[in-house]
Parts: C-alpha cells; structure tokens; sequence
C-alpha cells in the first residue's frame, strides 16, 4: 500500500534554486491595499454615522421647581452642532456611496483611474470632516470648561448627559478623521509605486 515517485533529476538546474509554489499573483500587495480601504471605509462610516447620530440625538431637560420652568440643553441650540450633525452626515453618506469604487479597486488593483477619484474625494470630505469636528470640539470645550474672560459658564457641571453624548460625538469625528487621512496615504501609496 505504499507509492512511489520517481523524480527525474536534471543535469541543468545545477546552482539554481527552484522556488515550488511562489507564483506571482494578479495584483499583488495593491489588491492587499485595496481590501483594506474596504475594511478601512466600513469603519469610517461607522465611526461617521455615529458622530452624527450621537450629536443629533444629545438633549438634556433640566427640571426646576415647575413644570413651565425648565432648562433644556440640545444640539439644535448650537448652530456649530447643527452643522457638526448634517456634515457628518454627509462623510458617512460619500463614505457608502465610495464602497463601489473601492470595490473595483478589489477586483482590478492596478486601475489608477478609481484610485485616483477616491484621493480627490476622500481629501474634500476629509476637510469636511476635520471643520466639523474642530468646531464642535470647541464648542464642547467651551461647555466643560467655560470662558472666565467673556462670563461664558461651563454648563456641564449641570448637563452631564448632553456633555458626555456630544464629547462622544466629537471624538467619534475624529476617529474617522483619521481613517480618512489612513485611507489617503494608502491610495496614494499604491498609486505612487508600480
């Protein structure tokens, strides 16, 4: 019950190394590249709806002694919150909308033409992004620690809630800030090397 093959041996791959097994792929590391702008985009969105739904759902009432006298604490009340949810929307809205490209760039990894769209975009919603984040992050700043020059009190010694959501929400922003900024030095590493 036991087989033998026999190998023939030649005389000319004397000094040679043969490699078994190490064919070139179709390609290559750019297809790696790309799988893991896929990867990359679907934690962006994510970490951009999140922002967004975090922001736009942040509201806090404060009861007083009567029911007609309350203190409410929402991110409509912020015009920098305002625009903080709707830009964040609309990173996460290019960030699916972006899903197809990246997925040609799986299947044909040595196209520099989808590359090159999503560097272009990516760097537009990027800036987006970062203004968003940066002005939200001020206003929340403003919020915990107030502004002794100006008698602008920190509100969040009595808004916790609304604090703790929108200080999610901002750090939530920045993390897809710096997917975004992963997501464009990879694209433009692989379309800078052949």
């Amino acid at each position: 019950m036991s087989t033998t093959i026999d190998v023939p041996e030649s005389s000319n791959t004397k000094g040679k190394t043969i490699l078994l097994g190490a064919q070139a792929r179709p390609g290559g590391w750019k297809k790696g590249i790309a799988i893991m702008d896929f990867i990359l985009r679907l934690g962006a969105v994510a970490a951009a709806l999140g922002a967004a739904a975090s922001m736009g759902m942040s509201d806090q009432t404060l009861p007083f002694f009567t029911q007609f006298f309350q203190f409410e604490a929402s991110y409509d009340s912020f015009t920098t919150f305002q625009f903080f949810v709707i830009s964040m929307a609309i990173v996460a809205g290019y960030l699916v909308l972006s899903l197809p490209f990246s997925i040609v760039s799986i299947i044909r990894p040595h196209a520099a033409g989808p590359r090159l769209f999503l560097i272009i975009l990516d760097t537009v919603f990027l800036t987006l992004a970062t203004s968003s984040g940066a002005s939200a992050a001020s206003i929340v700043y403003l919020a915990h620690n107030g502004n002794q020059d100006t008698n602008w009190l920190a509100i969040c010694n009595q808004f916790g809630d609304f604090c703790a959501q929108t200080s999610g929400a901002v750090v939530s922003s920045f993390v897809a800030v710096v997917v975004l900024v992963v997501l464009i030095v990879m694209s433009a590493l692989a379309l800078g090397k052949h």
